[in-house]
C-alpha cells in the first residue's frame, strides 16, 4: 500500500499548482499595483493541513 493516499495526493497537486507567482499580465495590466500573490506559501515557513 502506498502511504500517501489518493485524495492527499490530489490536495497536495492542487496546493501546488496555486503556489505560483503570480504572472505577468497581471502585472502589466494593474501598471504595477499588484505584485505580490496573498495566497503564496514557503514550504518551509506554513504547512499545509492535508
Amino acid at each position: 500500500m502506498s502511504r500517501v493516499t489518493l485524495a492527499r495526493k490530489i490536495r497536495m497537486s492542487k496546493a501546488e499548482k496555486q503556489n505560483r507567482p503570480v504572472p505577468v499580465w497581471a502585472v502589466a495590466k494593474t501598471g504595477g499595483r499588484v505584485r505580490t500573490h496573498p495566497k503564496r506559501r514557503n514550504w518551509r515557513r506554513r504547512k499545509l493541513k492535508v
